[in-house]
C-alpha cells in the first residue's frame, strides 16, 4: 500500500500544486524601481517576477536589489528610484519550473528557493510554485503514512 501511495505522490505535477499568474505580484521591465519597490513593499514579498510586455518571464526584482541600487556613500539617495529602471536591476539567471514537471523535480528545485517562477514551452509566465506547497504535500503525504501504519514511530513527523 505504501509504495502505490508513494507513485500517487510522485504523479503530481507542478500544475498541481502551483498559483495561477493572474494571483501572482509581478513588474515589468520598463517600470520605474519606485513603481516595484512599492508593490513589492505593499504585497509583503522580498521578491517578485519581472514580466515584459508580451507576459514572459525576464527576471526577478528584490527590495535588496533596488535597496543597493540607490544606496550612496552616505545615504540612500532616493531620488534615483523614479529615475532607474526595473531592466537595469534586475537577476536574470533565475531557476524556472514548467506546468508538466513532477513533484519529485520541484522538490529538488524549492530546496534553494522561496518559490519558482513556471513558465509554458515559449517562456509565458503560468504562474508560481512555492515552497510552502511542497511542504503542504508532503506534510500531508508523511501524516497519511503514519496513520495507515500505526506501527510507524509518530515521534519524528
Amino acid at each position: 500500500m505504501a509504495k502505490l501511495e508513494l507513485q500517487e505522490l510522485t504523479g503530481i505535477t507542478v500544475e498541481d500544486l502551483m498559483i495561477e499568474s493572474e494571483k501572482v505580484a509581478h513588474v515589468q521591465l520598463n517600470n520605474p524601481l519606485e513603481h516595484a519597490l512599492l508593490v513589492l513593499v505593499k504585497s509583503g514579498y522580498s521578491v517578485i517576477p519581472v514580466l515584459d510586455h508580451m507576459y514572459r518571464l525576464k527576471g526577478m526584482i528584490s527590495k535588496t536589489a533596488i535597496l543597493n541600487e540607490v544606496l550612496g556613500m552616505e545615504r540612500f539617495e532616493m531620488e534615483k528610484l523614479s529615475e532607474l529602471k526595473v531592466s537595469g536591476t534586475m537577476l536574470t539567471d533565475v531557476p524556472v519550473l514548467k506546468k508538466s514537471d513532477t513533484f519529485l523535480t520541484a522538490l529538488k528545485a524549492v530546496v534553494n528557493q522561496a518559490f519558482l517562477c513556471v513558465l509554458d514551452d515559449e517562456g509565458y509566465f503560468e504562474g508560481i510554485l512555492t515552497r510552502r506547497a511542497i511542504l503542504k504535500k508532503m506534510n500531508r503525504y508523511l501524516h497519511e503514512q503514519v496513520h495507515y501504519h500505526p506501527t510507524a514511530d509518530k515521534t519524528n513527523v
